[in-house]
């Protein structure tokens, strides 16, 4: 039995092509992989702003994420007291908001 027709709707016969440069590809091939689509599907998806699959993420990367989340939690805590004044010298505040921030970027290169 031969496969059915599609309707002329559903039809791909529209081919667009664009340049772009190699870091740009790099992004989207990386996020493509990272839904589970292929590069076409992922930015037919994009464009029409489809809702995406959500990212894959290792097991080993979720727990290093809860963990950074829970130092992050327990460096708020720390940071809020030195902004209180209870009982942390300067030379603390400083280093704590230089920790905060430095985990802040961690965080964000796990999630990429």
């Amino acid at each position: 039995m031969a496969r059915p027709k599609k309707d002329i709707e559903s039809l791909k016969s529209i081919h667009i092509s664009f340049r772009t440069t190699v870091d740009n590809y790099l992004i989207v091939a990386h996020n493509a992989e990272s839904c589970g689509l292929s590069i076409a599907d992922y930015i037919r998806m994009r464009i029409t702003c489809k809702p995406l699959p959500r990212f894959k993420v290792s097991p080993y990367e979720r727990k290093v994420y809860v963990e950074l989340s829970r130092l992050g939690n327990n460096i708020n805590q720390l940071t809020k007291k030195a902004h209180l004044g209870q009982n942390q010298p300067d030379k603390l505040k400083i280093q704590l908001v230089d920790l905060q921030k430095l985990l802040h970027e961690v965080k964000q290169a796990v999630v990429k």
